[in-house]
C-alpha cells in the first residue's frame, strides 16, 4: 500500500521554523523522512531550535538567517538551500506578526508592517522557491493562515491581522491557480487561537480585562467550541503534514481549519 504520509527524500524549508508551530512542523516533517531546513531572522533562536530538533529526532537540521520580507535575502536563501540540499520541494510559510490596536488609533505604518510580514512575505518566498519547484516539476507550498481570515473578531484591535489573513487566503488560491500547471500545490490551514508564545501577552491582557486568571480565561474560551477546549500547536501538525505529503497531491487552493469547530458555529 502506498505510504500517503511518507516524505522520504523530500527537502523542506520552514520559514518561521525557529519556534512555536513552525518548529513542531519541522520536527514532524523530519520524522516523516524529509530533510528539513528552518529560516528566521534570529540566528541564536535558529541555532537553539536546531539543537532541540536534533535531540528530538536524531536528525541534522540546516538553518538560514533570513527576513522573509527581504526579497533579495529570500532569493539568496532559495538559491543556497537548493544548492545545499538539492531541490527544495516543500515550502512552509509559518512566519508572521500580530499588532492589536483599535482602528481609531492604528498607525498606518504598523498596519503595513503586518501586511508585509503576513502577506507580502508569502508572495516573496513562493516566487523564489517556486522557481526551483517549477524546474523540479513538483512542489508543495503550505501557508499557515488563521480562522481570522474567514471570520472577524467582535472586539477591537484586529483590523490588520484579520485583513492580512483574508489576503493570505486569497493569495493561496491565486498561487494555486498559477502554479498548478507546474505540478505545485498551494494550500493553507487556518488554526483557531492557540496557546503559543506570541499569544501570551494577549491572553494576559484579555484575562485581566475579564478579571479572571489566564487559566480560567483559556478554559472559558475553549468551552465555547464544539470540542470544548483550546487549541495547542500540536493540533495543527497533522494538517501541516497532510498538506506536504502525497496524500494531498490532488488538493490545491484550499484552506483547511483545524479549529475545534469554530468555523462550523462561529
Amino acid at each position: 500500500m502506498k505510504n500517503y504520509f511518507d516524505l522520504t527524500g523530500r527537502n523542506a524549508m520552514i520559514f518561521g521554523g525557529a519556534g512555536g508551530l513552525g518548529k513542531l512542523i519541522a520536527q514532524a516533517y523530519a520524522e516523516a523522512g524529509a530533510n528539513v531546513a528552518i529560516a528566521s531572522r534570529g540566528e541564536e533562536k535558529l541555532k537553539a531550535a536546531c539543537e532541540e530538533l536534533k535531540a528530538a529526532t536524531g536528525k541534522e537540521f540546516r538553518y538560514y538567517v533570513c527576513d522573509a520580507t527581504d526579497e533579495a535575502g529570500v532569493e539568496a536563501v532559495a538559491k543556497q538551500a537548493n544548492e545545499d540540499m538539492g531541490p527544495v520541494t516543500i515550502l512552509v510559510n509559518s512566519q508572521g506578526i500580530n499588532k492589536k490596536v483599535p482602528v481609531f488609533d492604528f498607525p498606518i505604518e504598523e498596519f503595513n508592517n503586518v501586511m508585509n510580514a503576513n502577506v507580502t512575505s508569502i508572495l516573496i518566498t513562493a516566487k523564489h522557491f517556486g522557481k526551483y519547484m517549477k524546474e523540479a516539476g513538483y512542489g508543495k507550498i503550505v501557508n499557515v493562515s488563521s480562522v481570522r481570515g474567514k471570520i472577524a473578531t467582535r472586539g477591537p484591535g484586529n483590523a490588520a491581522y484579520c485583513s492580512s489573513k483574508g489576503a493570505e487566503d486569497m493569495l493561496t488560491k491565486v498561487l494555486a491557480a498559477e502554479f498548478g500547471p507546474y505540478g505545485i500545490t498551494v494550500n493553507a490551514f487556518g488554526p483557531n487561537i492557540m496557546k503559543t508564545p506570541m499569544m501570551t501577552k494577549v491572553f494576559e491582557m484579555r484575562a485581566k480585562e475579564a478579571n479572571v486568571t489566564v487559566e480560567e480565561y483559556l478554559r472559558q474560551q475553549g468551552a465555547s467550541l464544539p470540542l470544548r477546549r483550546m487549541s495547542d500547536p500540536d493540533d495543527c501538525v497533522g494538517t501541516a503534514l497532510f498538506l506536504a505529503a502525497p496524500a494531498s497531491d490532488f488538493l490545491t487552493g484550499n484552506i483547511l481549519y483545524p479549529d475545534g469547530g469554530l468555523t462550523a458555529v462561529g
